[in-house]
């Protein structure tokens, strides 16, 4: 049996993992945008963006094992009938998953062409085939600075500090927020030093990594016994171990210098000193591991010459992200203030950004060594800690003025009213729904948050007037008004002036609801 036309139609339905955002979280979204380009433009980086869409080979990360690319990227094939038979016809599709592979491809594709090193800065929607969940999506909005082309670790710590700038920036005070640095050549040097060296012992390392990474959480003891057999919690799960030795455990937590009085670990002191002997004394017999102490230890020197001490930027063993991806210096930009959910339990947002150098992306096109670091703010995650804080304030009182229509004959004159708003800077629209019911236009007024609406009948127009009535002052006047001729007879907070002066009273009321 057929389908009835009422059958036929399509249910209105978000794809699982995204979201619709609305004109209040638009506009806060805009203003941190716009607060977050100033520091970026300020430390001279350049603005360039990249197609959504991709080669997939390009994107690197997930190329397709099989017949197509299905894990972690949205994707499709090029077989549009308009290039069929031409060169990369039927080649995979897909959307970015990140900021910094779209670069790796410019940079490779222009790099004869561009000043070195090459800064630029990017803001744009991102998408991850994952599974979604509470507070993530499948679409989300990254903001990124990348610096190609230079291998001093100035570079890096340049970025550190623009971390720093751009929460502060925000509004987010000092003693809020931290960022914290690591090394994955550091990192590669304990690895090396404890035996884990080799693609044999991926597993177990990242095993290793994931304990330690549990640190704050679980403690000394917790960490120690993931690093060995396993461990069972409170609910009497148990979780595998690395199965490391005594030995190799004991080299890995005094490489983070856990309870260590002046170590990042576990301590307000936050002493550099401190945490980078606690490096050395881990790392000691591996030339990578020295490697990465002496960038640590110049990345601190640089900071901390610019003003941005160990309470702002600091060395901490606890960053561990992108192991396969960072080359050198890494970093995670955390938030360090409590709030409260709706059920007053403490909330702590943690990381709204991180980043590193990664000198081997551009390679995979070029097969030559192409130096590069790079910091990356998750907006949504961002902005979200901005609310919680306050420091983002709502944007629905900037509704337009409304001029209402009480003639449907005299169109032309409400429009030329609205223009004339317009002219003079003012956010106006004329009410185009059915105005045979005013109260429905003051209804909708209300609904847009507008400050006032603009009257204006036969009796105004032979005056040269028009009606001003604000309505934020309108509904407290009318609140303490508890008798109906009263209210007829006061008409709280309305107003008539000159037609000619309609700009400049209406500025007056918006200055009013703005103070």
């Amino acid at each position: 049996m057929a389908k009835t036309e009422k059958d036929a139609r399509p249910t209105p339905r978000l794809p699982k993992g995204l979201r619709d955002i609305e004109a209040a979280e638009l506009r806060q979204q805009q203003n941190m945008l716009g607060k977050i380009r100033a520091v970026y433009e300020r430390y001279g980086f350049e603005p360039l963006e990249t197609p959504a869409f991709e080669y997939t080979d390009a994107l690197g990360k997930f190329l397709p094992d099989q017949d197509r690319p299905n894990e972690g990227v949205f994707s499709f094939q090029d077989v549009a009938s308009e290039t069929r038979g031409e060169k990369d016809s039927g080649e995979w599709v897909s959307l970015r998953y990140d900021l910094t592979a779209p670069l790796a491809r410019y940079v490779a594709q222009n790099y004869q062409d561009m000043p070195k090193p090459f800064r630029r800065y990017a803001v744009g929607n991102v998408w991850r085939n994952e599974k979604p969940g509470p507070g993530r999506f499948r679409q989300f909005m990254q903001f990124d600075a990348d610096t190609v082309g230079a291998e001093s670790v100035a570079a890096d710590a340049e970025m550190c500090m623009l971390a720093a700038d751009t929460l502060e920036a925000l509004g987010i005070k000092r003693g809020d927020y931290v960022i914290k640095v690591n090394s994955r050549k550091v990192l590669d040097g304990l690895r090396e030093v404890v035996g884990l060296a080799g693609p044999e012992n991926d597993a177990k390392w990242l095993t290793a990594m994931r304990a330690l990474d549990k640190l704050d959480r679980l403690g000394d003891r917790g960490v120690r016994e993931l690093l060995g057999k396993g461990r069972k919690d409170d609910s009497g799960d148990f979780t595998p171990g690395a199965m490391l030795s005594d030995a190799a455990i004991d080299r890995i937590l005094s490489f983070t210098g856990w309870g260590e009085q002046g170590s990042s670990s576990a301590s307000s002191d936050n002493n550099v000193t401190v945490t980078l002997a606690n490096f050395e004394t881990a790392v000691s017999g591996s030339t990578a591991g020295r490697e990465g102490t002496d960038d640590l230890k110049m990345l601190a020197e640089l900071t901390e010459a610019s003003g941005y001490g160990a309470d702002r930027i600091r060395i901490d063993p606890s960053v561990i992200r992108g192991l396969e991806y960072y080359t050198g210096p890494v970093f995670e930009a955390e938030l360090t203030f409590e709030v409260k959910d709706e059920k007053g339990r403490p909330v702590r947002f943690g990381s709204v950004g991180g980043g590193g150098r990664y000198d081997d992306l551009v390679a995979r096109f070029t097969g030559q060594k192409v130096p590069a670091t790079g910091f990356s703010i998750g907006v949504s995650r961002l902005q979200a800690a901005l609310t919680a804080l306050g420091r983002n304030k709502s944007s629905q009182a900037d509704g337009p003025i409304i001029v209402t229509v009480m003639e449907k004959e005299r169109i032309a004159d409400y429009q030329k009213l609205v223009q004339a708003l317009r002219n003079g800077g003012i956010r106006a629209e004329l009410y185009l729904g059915n105005p045979k019911k005013f109260g429905k236009q003051l209804e909708y007024a209300d609904k847009r948050n507008s400050p006032c609406v603009v009257i204006q009948g036969s009796d105004e127009r032979a005056k040269g007037e028009v009606t001003l009535k604000d309505l934020v002052e309108g509904a407290k006047a009318a609140a303490a008004i508890k008798d109906n001729a009263a209210w007829k007879e006061q008409r709280p907070a309305q107003v008539s002036v000159k037609e000619a002066d309609l700009v400049a009273e209406v500025r007056k009321i918006i200055a009013r609801r703005s103070a």
